[in-house]
């Protein structure tokens, strides 16, 4: 299903650039609001945000759209996306909206979609909205005068959503004597994530917790861990902790300074879980790009490993549908359905720290699960609209390196959601067959990079 303004995670984009617009943004809110204001009472929205200097722009936006549609909105200031799906279920909303682009630079924005379960919305939803934003008599949708609802600020939202999220730590398991670095990306949990962290115990030390709407996921947080790294060498921490902006994913550094990925979280997560007599689903959902290592692990326990296409809310979706308590990506968005409906990486981290405290080993023992298959990722910028993929030469080449690989390890080619890329993935026990492999595919497809 081809689609114009979703992609994998929501609408995302360049400020002030098509789609990322304030006027798209009313046009989503009007939409939104039509198809879920089902009488003639109004209904709830709430709307958080991260930290990006254009998340006021956008959230006046969606607000004029809501409540020229009959909707009341609340807003919830910056907070995470996490918290953003447990309140549209703890307000009794009608719809939860997040203002972010996630990972992506400040300049960048996205509005992410929740319906009233806290779980975000379907492909056929999506369609739905579309369908009402391009709709010929557009304005016919607006509310009539004595319906157009109201917008206020809730306070206390971020208290509550800490008060859930230290309740996922296990009960017999406090933080006492682990020294933390926390690192916010500068980002929507720069309040939330130090405060849950501190209130169950640890010594923590915060870096990225100093907004200014243009340096959220500058040289910080889970896409960039230098720093973190560096911190937790300084302070001599025990664990340092990377979210991004949003705070849906989260990557571990161990005392050693090195980077621990969501593969190997998610092992250790399982693992435990099954210890404790409370997976579900014998296994757990990841994507395509998860290492060929976890299968392998997973595979000694008897659990197996499925995949979907990338994006977490297709991972969540196989899990609802198949019974998976444990999900997630290799990026770090982790989902864990016994506590929330999306990615949570604080709530991750936390049971993290569990294992370790449990385990009274260092975190560098205690989230080595697995030996990673070589595996390498690079990616070819493309002008926006082309289709390189449809080539022949390119399927041509695709087919061949699929052979090559057949039985010795795996190819992953796709299109980015978010940015004009083509990711092109490929693991195998033989590193230099693997970037061997890389190479030509991604010298064969930038020479068509650009055909339309």
């Amino acid at each position: 299903m081809t689609r114009k303004y979703f992609g994998t995670d929501g609408i995302r984009g360049q400020s002030n650039i098509f789609p990322m617009t304030p006027d798209l943004a009313m046009r989503v809110g009007v939409a939104v609001g039509t198809i879920f204001r089902r009488d003639d009472h109004a209904h709830r929205v709430v709307i958080g945000k991260d930290t990006r200097l254009s998340g006021y722009m956008i959230e006046n936006a969606l607000v004029a759209g809501f409540t020229a549609a009959g909707m009341n909105v609340y807003l919830l200031g910056p907070i995470p996306t996490p918290a953003v799906a447990m309140l549209t279920r703890s307000l009794r909303a009608d719809v939860g909206v997040m203002i972010s682009a996630s990972h992506n630079p400040y300049a960048d924005n996205g509005i992410k979609l929740f319906g009233p379960d806290g779980y975000k919305m379907s492909d056929e939803i999506e369609a739905r909205i579309e369908t009402l934003i391009d709709r010929d008599n557009f304005y016919a949708q607006l509310a009539k005068p004595n319906e157009i609802g109201r917008a206020s600020r809730v306070d206390g939202d971020i208290y509550r959503y800490i008060e859930f999220v230290k309740r996922t730590l296990p009960r017999d398991v406090t933080l006492h004597g682990l020294r933390v670095v926390v690192d916010c990306a500068n980002g929507a949990a720069y309040k939330a994530a130090p405060t849950a962290l501190w209130e169950l115990g640890a010594d923590v030390v915060t870096i990225g917790t100093e907004p200014n709407g243009v340096n959220i996921n500058k040289d910080c947080g889970s896409t960039s861990p230098k720093a973190l790294q560096q911190k937790v060498h300084e302070v001599r921490a025990d664990i340092g902790i990377a979210l991004d902006g949003d705070a849906d994913r989260v990557i571990i550094v161990d005392e050693k300074g090195e980077i621990i990925d969501g593969d190997q979280l998610m092992a250790v997560i399982t693992k435990n879980m099954v210890e404790d007599a409370a997976l579900k689903g014998n296994g757990l959902v990841a994507t395509v790009m998860s290492n060929l290592g976890l299968e392998r692990y997973l595979g000694e326990m008897d659990l197996e490993l499925v995949r979907t296409k990338v994006g977490d809310r297709y991972v969540v979706e196989h899990m609802r549908k198949h019974g998976f308590n444990v999900g997630g990506e290799q990026s770090g968005h982790i989902v864990l359905s016994d506590f929330g409906t999306t990615g949570d990486g604080l709530v991750a981290a936390l049971q993290i720290l569990a294992a370790v405290k449990r385990a009274d080993k260092p975190v560098s023992e205690v989230c080595r699960r697995f030996e990673p298959v070589p595996q390498l990722l690079r990616n070819v910028r493309i002008v926006p609209g082309a289709t390189p993929l449809d080539d022949a030469g390119v399927k041509k080449a695709i087919s061949a390196a699929e052979a090559e690989l057949k039985g010795k390890g795996r190819l992953v080619i796709r299109p980015s959601g978010t940015e004009p890329l083509i990711r092109v993935m490929a693991e195998g026990d033989d590193p230099a067959q693997v970037e061997r492999v890389v190479s030509d595919l991604i010298d064969v497809i930038g020479n068509v990079r650009n055909a339309a």
